[in-house]
């Protein structure tokens, strides 16, 4: 199949327990999904909108079982993959680095700095090797949607921003809060990567929306971060992100438009290793991922 053919859109949503009831979903069951990559955070939330299928996941497992660097995001996103899902929205708490994003408001993410270091970063490797693009992480004919979301559901938002990926699970010291916002960094948060670069290795369209929660250690007026700030803002933005990735489902195309950044043919080109040399180990692993161009080369 070539990524010119038709193909039906699928709705991926990556997110917390506020988005487990969404408005107007239909038909909605938890499913088991297996993944050769080990096991996800939890079942899939699979049901439709409109007509559109949507499928969610919540990244931390149900109850929040999994920190940050405990979560198998290689597995998140291959499940994700194997349930059809052609344009990935990851909605997560962050904390902002610049004064004009202020808690209770959403960031749609357009660059990431990617700062962890205890993770799985590719599906690719030691067997059969493979170089994606993640130059442009977010693909513009999502963040389309999403602002024309925010704006039919008045959620308050910002258009553009740059995310810091952390590996935590401990907050920024000051000084490190003090380092990022010189770098140019709007938002802070612990878990887009390596979500973001699977999903491009995987071909599926990705998109942020970031909910702030707090301003990070760096400002005068807050010190530090408070946890319990952090969940009565989270508490307070659930209802505005149900009711956004509602509106998006109903709005979203039900037919895949062509990504402007190539995110869905991400692996044209990609691959380096010979076929002869490719090891059927990781090739196995690879029938979701990268299937669609490992059959026809």
């Amino acid at each position: 199949m070539t990524v010119s053919e038709t193909i039906n859109t699928v709705l991926g949503i990556i997110g917390g327990s506020g988005l487990y009831e969404l408005p107007g979903i239909e038909d909605a069951e938890w499913v088991k999904v297996d993944s050769p990559w080990g096991d996800p955070s939890d079942c899939v939330r699979v049901g439709s909108i409109d007509g559109l299928k949507v499928v969610f996941l919540p990244r931390h497992g149900r109850g929040h079982v999994f920190a940050p660097s405990d979560i198998n995001y290689r597995a998140n996103i291959d499940v994700m993959k194997r349930c059809g899902v052609t344009d990935l929205v990851s909605v997560s708490a962050c904390g902002s680095l610049n004064e004009k994003y202020a808690p209770g408001s959403f960031v749609l993410v357009d660059q990431f700095v990617d700062r962890t270091f205890a993770r799985e970063k590719s599906f690719f490797g030691k067997g059969c090797v493979a170089h994606v693009s993640v130059a442009h992480p977010v693909s513009p004919h999502i963040v389309d949607q999403v602002e024309a979301a925010a704006k039919k559901t008045g959620v308050e938002y910002h258009r553009g921003g740059l995310y810091l990926a952390m590996e935590g699970p401990q907050f920024s010291s000051l000084a490190e809060s003090r380092l990022y916002r010189q770098w140019g960094c709007d938002v802070i948060g612990m878990t887009n990567m390596p979500e973001a670069k699977l999903a491009r290795e995987a071909e599926i369209s990705y998109a942020t929306i970031a909910m702030v929660t707090d301003f990070d250690s760096w400002h005068p007026d807050h010190g530090s971060v408070d946890i319990q700030d952090i969940i009565r803002v989270l508490g307070e933005n659930s209802s505005n992100a149900q009711g956004l990735i509602s509106q998006l489902a109903k709005d979203f195309p039900r037919q895949r438009p062509l990504c402007k950044i190539g995110s869905d043919r991400a692996l044209e080109f990609a691959i380096m290793t010979a076929p002869e040399k490719r090891k059927q180990s990781l090739l196995s692993k690879l029938d979701a991922v990268a299937g669609r161009v490992l059959d026809t080369n």
